[in-house]
């Protein structure tokens, strides 16, 4: 486990990282930055607890509208096997001619 410094919105916080982790949470850093300067910059909210609370909340809703990645993958993975499958279904179909 590794340690990094990052800063969010001119505020240094020391994180904990796991090894080879490092890129993602210094993508996950920027992205927290991005979004609380976004709304620091439209002037509507100071408060900075208002601003990491409102950051949150549009970051977890961005991430509810992207498509799991989990669920491509996984289809990405049975692919070969539903080829099997529509190919015995294919032979079975072919050689018999009936549904039933």
């Amino acid at each position: 486990m590794s340690q990094l410094e990052v800063t969010i919105l001119g505020q240094s916080y020391v994180l904990a990282c796991p090894d080879g982790g490092e890129r993602d949470l210094l993508e996950a850093v920027a992205a927290v930055d991005r979004e609380m300067s976004a709304i620091r910059d439209a002037g509507k909210v100071k408060a900075r607890e208002r601003i990491a609370v409102l950051a949150a909340l549009n970051l977890a809703f961005q991430l509810a509208e992207m498509p799991p990645r989990d669920a491509a993958a996984k289809a990405k993975a049975a692919e070969p096997e539903i080829a099997r499958l529509i190919e015995r279904i294919d032979t079975a179909l072919r050689d018999d001619g009936r549904l039933l």
